[in-house]
């Protein structure tokens, strides 16, 4: 947990309600601003550019319309092609900011040669895979520093690139969608150094990203190995520890009202409505902005892969079963360091 400083030891409550004081140091302030940035381009952003267009047809900018349709139809397999990264983007201060709201924080466990390519899993994926984006789609943990000749995609749903202007933004910062077709264009690229970034365990694990809770949707999830085996992509192991601690999530057990519910949603929309909710700005006790609560996230040794273009089923399996073994073998020899109990266990359903 993080240390508050003295002046936040003395927050005021009215009407059950935790306000922040108004004496917050500067650093804390731009912290904040750093989670605020994300949550309007990731919340609000998509609300505007699907409304605010509606408003410009009947003005004088019109034809901004027309000429960003234009656009987006010659750029649409963009997110499909390895985007196309801005150092620059990656690299703003901002990032730094909101990296350091919680703090997030990668500890690698080994090196990653230019002369392999990687496909590593993202464990768990909590509400929004927070550090997922920070560690990988910024520079707001170092990564670029850290390990400057791997170039990091991150992948997310199709869908988030259907929004104008936001889907430029990802693609800015390397994100790619969670397609077959995307994921293969880069490992399969001659050059070498690539590495995509799959949030695994997907909708269904954000249900389960409760604090204090490690349940992750795997057992079945082998469609990344294949791709790892007919590519021949490194297949690394990842976990954020603190992940599913920044929000507080409604009691949702299997079989349950609500969970049946999100399920229906899922199946709809193809992402899981999850009932949650954090802190807000001017109070510690609800609102949409996550929780300061610090995650670390380890990024394991990679896991040789031989190239088979058509692998058997058997290879997959073998393979699958080599990650999760190494997973939770990475899960046992970090837990104790970053505040989870010995005795707490590592569910893979």
């Amino acid at each position: 947990m993080l240390d508050r400083t003295e002046s936040e030891d003395k927050m005021p409550h009215l009407l059950g309600v935790e306000w922040a004081p108004l004496n917050i140091p500067l650093a804390r302030r731009l912290q904040t601003l750093g989670a605020l940035h994300f949550f309007f381009i990731t919340l609000f952003t998509p609300v505007l550019v699907l409304t605010v267009p509606f408003y410009m047809l009947y003005t004088v900018l019109w034809p901004l319309i027309f000429l960003y349709g234009l656009w987006m139809i010659y750029d649409w397999n963009s997110p499909k092609k390895g985007a196309y990264m801005s150092n620059w983007f990656q690299r703003q201060r901002i990032h730094s900011w909101y990296a350091n709201y919680f703090p997030v924080k990668l500890h690698t466990t080994s090196d990653m040669p230019e002369e392999h390519n990687y496909l590593i899993g993202y464990h768990p994926h909590g509400i929004i895979s927070m550090a997922a984006f920070i560690n990988f789609a910024t520079n707001g943990t170092g990564i670029l520093d850290t390990l400057p000749r791997i170039r990091f995609h991150l992948c997310t749903l199709v869908g988030q690139f259907w929004t104008p202007w936001r889907r430029e933004w990802g693609l800015l910062h390397g994100m790619i969608d969670c397609s077959r077709e995307s994921i293969k264009h880069v490992l399969e690229h001659e050059k070498k150094g690539k590495a995509v970034v799959l949030v695994v365990g997907g909708a269904e694990e954000a249900l389960d990203a409760h604090p204090g809770c490690h349940i992750l949707t795997l057992k079945k999830r082998k469609g990344f190995v294949k791709i790892a085996l007919q590519t021949g992509a490194q297949l690394v192991p990842c976990y954020s520890f603190g992940e599913n601690d920044i929000f507080n999530q409604a009691e949702n057990p299997k079989g349950s009202t609500i969970r049946q519910f999100q399920t229906i949603m899922k199946r709809v929309l193809g992402f899981s409505p999850p009932a949650f909710y954090g802190r807000g700005v001017f109070n510690y006790t609800f609102g949409l902005l996550p929780f300061r609560k610090p995650i670390n996230t380890v990024l394991g040794a990679p896991i040789s892969v031989t190239k088979t273009v058509n692998p058997t089923q058997e290879q997959i399996d073998t393979l699958h079963q080599t990650y999760m073994d190494r997973l939770h073998e990475l899960f046992e020899e970090h837990k104790t360091k970053y505040d989870v109990s010995p005795t707490t266990q590592l569910v893979i359903n």
